[in-house]
């Protein structure tokens, strides 16, 4: 088996490009949610 046909035989599916894009996403996504977790609540003052 020659090494393009291993390389081909390993893309095969599309797995790879979707963990590439969901990767970095999910991490963003864990990050803000840490972040607005930690983040101090005031409450919001009205203005009459």
């Amino acid at each position: 088996m020659t090494i393009a046909a291993r390389v081909m035989m390993m893309h095969q599916g599309g797995w790879d490009e979707i963990l590439i894009f969901v990767g970095p996403v999910v991490i963003i996504g864990l990050l803000i949610y840490v972040a607005r977790k930690q983040a101090p609540t005031t409450p919001e003052e009205d203005d009459d």
